[in-house]
């Protein structure tokens, strides 16, 4: 039977002393650091010590990686499809805003050409908004947003930047209705502008054409000839275009023809219209220096009259008499 020894002595006690151990690696490390400061002699041993060490690196950063990795890609599509709601906010936004731009584009057009128009019509002018139009496909009419505060009467002749467009039927206090020129219950005084020839041009309730009824077949007219406004209304100014000739039949045994006629005026696409008020001649006044004249003329007879006799004037003041041819 083996018997275990025990030995009493302090076990810190055996071998060579701890601060001597302690003091010769400080030596050894000193020495070292002081080489590879001088020679780099270390640097190679570093570089094997770094390539060793690497798989150790990428096995205790692979799972840090694949959670950032992992959180990245959740954030990034939470992102995209963040970013691709904004965008495609901001291109229906943009393209509403381009539609708009061309809107409006398209309304500065029509307000320049219809103030050039108005540039060669005589009296006051005014533009109005069309605000309404109705919806009866046999009633022509459109509603605008001048009134009798701007100064609109009824009959007021209506043109755009083509034509007569027609005239203002009913009015209120901030808008009227205007009765277009094709409406069936409308009819304008015309004449051809190439020989003066005068009839009346009737709304046929289409937008598209104006009717002649009372053209006769022996009438000068044919296609293309530019209808004008003679002005006997006493409504429409003269000389303003209404409408261009489109069709001309002639029937002998007829006495009317079938004349049809073009409006020239925008009736289905206006968006304003022009109101027109027209100039008024001034009366005449007679000259500063000749009131006396007359006056004395005209009062002669009454100064004659009250002292006249019965006697016959010309015996009793002979006048001069006129020469006679």
């Amino acid at each position: 039977m083996v018997t275990l020894s025990s030995d009493s002595r302090n076990i810190i006690g055996r071998g060579p002393p701890l601060g001597a151990g302690l003091f010769f690696l400080g030596l050894v490390s000193v020495g070292i650091m002081m080489l590879d400061h001088r020679g780099n002699y270390l640097e190679t041993v570093r570089e094997w010590l770094g390539a060793a060490a690497s798989p150790v690196y990428a096995v205790v950063q692979t799972p840090g990686q694949a959670w950032d990795w992992l959180t990245g890609s959740f954030a990034d599509r939470e992102r995209l499809r963040t970013e691709n709601a904004d965008l495609s906010k901001e291109l229906n936004e943009a393209r509403v805003k381009l539609l708009q731009f061309d809107s409006l584009r398209e309304e500065n057009v029509r307000l320049r050409a219809v103030r050039e128009a108005s540039a060669g019509v005589g009296g006051r002018t005014m533009i109005a908004e069309i605000m309404r139009v109705d919806v009866d496909p046999f009633r022509h009419r459109v509603r605008i947003n001048k009134g009798t505060d701007d100064g609109v009467f009824k009959n007021q002749p209506v043109l755009d930047a083509f034509g007569i467009f027609g005239q203002v039927v009913q009015v209120d206090k901030y808008s009227s209705t205007i009765i277009l020129i094709s409406d069936s219950g409308h009819a304008i005084p015309v004449q051809v502008n190439r020989n003066g020839i005068r009839s009346i041009a009737v709304g046929a309730g289409d937008l598209s054409k104006l009717s002649l009824p009372y053209m006769t077949v022996e009438s000068d007219v044919k296609a293309d000839d530019l209808l004008v406004s003679s002005g006997l209304d006493g409504i429409f100014p003269a000389g303003y275009p209404v409408a261009r000739v489109s069709k001309v039949e002639r029937n002998p045994a007829d006495t009317f023809a079938l004349v049809e006629a073009r409006p020239l005026a925008q009736l289905d696409r206006d968006r304003e219209v022009l109101l027109l008020w027209a100039d008024t001649p001034a009366p005449v006044e007679p000259p500063a220096d000749k009131p006396a004249k007359p006056a004395a003329t005209e009062s002669k007879p009454a100064a004659d009259t009250a002292t006249a006799t019965p006697a016959p004037a010309p015996a009793a003041q002979p006048q001069p008499q006129p020469p006679q041819d």
